[in-house]
């Protein structure tokens, strides 16, 4: 459905335009931080676990707002919805720049996650709400070569200005681009969501704190590469207070997240889809370092300067997979993608050797770019799948299972190369035994995603009542 307001090329052009701007600057903003934690634990007087804090409590609180957002585009208008997510990621940025205690940087790093867990779905939702269908997989390979560009420029970037300014400069380039991006907001973005006003079922939300502690136990046993006593209780807690809300949201008349739309084939295939690409590029992104580091001793420098190609090769191809899902169909595009993948992790599978740098260079830029062919085809595929008022629901659900997936990916790589390497009594991250393990563990599960893609049923126009 597209919505008259933007019915002219032009108000249509600077209103995506704005929209992909706030969500660019969004993701550089927490792709980039992890540069200047030598520097924010010097500046704060912290340890390394406790600054990751800055990055876990994020990830933790925008995992609670995503499936909110559906609530919220059913019940605010986009207008005030997107110069409030800015104004709210705005204020968290200011007060991270004045903050003279760690305490206070984490709370304006929790009111940018809520930013920019409201953001990340409800864009996705918006883009595939106001595109025609036959048209979608284009508009979502943009949306994907937006986030993949700042995946790929956040550290670059980060690592550029704090050469030249405190690492408070870095905040203040982002409050500029956001005050900026607040003031052209409010001229070209239109109230594109059609409402349905319902309440706000707080009861459900009390009940998303099971998927809090259940990305909480995750990342405490990647990051401590031990289950205790303590973790097991998190996780019953969070076990069964995420089997309450799942049970709310398939029985109650006006569910926060409406559940019910995995009762499509298709949009059940997408989930997983897209869960299982991003795991093999937040893997990569994590796992390629170390053995960069620990494997071919290079330089932390050098290690990052590595991820740059496959990243800038993701980019480049997100539109350009989105136009030939747009051509060719859904399922030989995601097919191409997973068989990428799949060869990647193959090969390092395979090839049990030590490998030099340019070498794994060439097999991440296999890798990532099948995920160009997957993550965003298969997401615009599962919003096809579904009615239009649906889809805010649909995008939220594999937004957050996306996040738990890629978390759960990254914990067990950790505590897979880590146990191996024990088990060959060498230290934790220098054995090319415990890589080799990791490698072929998700070489296993990339085979199984390639197994989704050949389960996707195709068509050119989505029947809406597919099942």
């Amino acid at each position: 459905m597209e919505d008259k307001q933007i019915q002219n090329p032009m108000s249509r052009k600077l209103f995506v335009s704005t929209l992909l701007a706030g969500t660019f600057t969004m993701s550089i903003s927490q792709s980039s931080l992890s540069t200047a934690y030598p520097t924010l634990m010097k500046f704060f007087g912290v340890t390394a676990p406790t600054i990751q804090w800055l990055t876990t409590g994020f990830m933790l609180i925008m995992s609670i707002m995503m499936p909110i957002s559906p609530w919220l585009l059913n019940n605010i208008s986009f207008k005030k919805l997107f110069l409030s997510v800015v104004g709210i990621f705005g204020i968290g940025t200011l007060v991270i720049i004045v903050s003279q205690s760690f305490a206070m940087a984490m709370l304006g790093r929790a009111l940018e996650a809520i930013g920019v867990g409201i953001l990340f779905p409800s864009f996705q939702s918006v883009l595939l709400a106001i595109t025609p269908e036959e048209n979608r997989g284009t508009t979502m390979g943009f949306a994907g070569l937006v986030m993949g560009s700042a995946l790929a420029s956040g550290p670059i970037i980060s690592g550029i200005v704090l050469n030249y300014l405190k690492w408070q400069g870095l905040f203040v380039i982002f409050l500029i681009i956001m005050v900026l991006i607040f003031v052209l907001g409010s001229f070209y973005i239109k109230d594109v969501m059609p409402r349905h006003k319902m309440r706000l079922d707080f009861l459900s939300i009390v009940y998303l704190v099971g998927l809090i502690g259940l990305l909480y136990v995750v990342n405490q046993a990647g990051s401590t590469h031990s289950f205790g006593t303590s973790l097991l209780i998190i996780l019953i807690i969070s076990i069964v207070l995420t089997g309450l809300f799942i049970y709310r949201q398939l029985t109650s008349k006006e569910p926060l997240l409406d559940l019910k739309v995995m009762k499509t084939f298709n949009f059940d295939l997408a989930i997983l889809l897209t869960g299982f690409s991003y795991i093999s590029l937040i893997v990569v992104t994590i796992i390629y370092p170390l053995y960069y580091q620990n494997i071919l001793h290079t330089s932390v420098l050098i290690s990052g300067l590595a991820l740059v190609p496959p990243a800038i090769l993701l980019s480049i191809l997100n539109p350009l997979t989105g136009k030939l899902a747009d051509k060719i169909g859904f399922k030989p595009t995601l097919l191409s993608g997973m068989s990428m993948i799949v060869v990647g992790w193959f090969l390092l599978f395979v090839i049990n050797i030590k490998l030099g740098i340019w070498p794994m260079i060439l097999i991440a830029m296999l890798i990532e770019g099948g995920n160009a062919f997957v993550m965003m085809p298969a997401t615009t595929l599962g919003g096809n799948s579904l009615p239009e008022d649906l889809i805010p629901h649909g995008t939220a659900i594999i937004t957050t299972v996306r996040q738990l997936l890629g978390s759960l990916g990254v914990s067990l790589a950790t505590l897979i190369l880590v146990s191996s390497n024990q088990n060959h009594n060498l230290p934790a991250n220098e054995g090319l035994a415990g890589y080799h393990s990791v490698f072929t563990f998700f070489f296993v599960l990339a085979l199984i995603g390639l197994v989704f893609a050949i389960m996707v049923k195709d068509y050119k126009k989505s029947p809406k009542t597919q099942k």
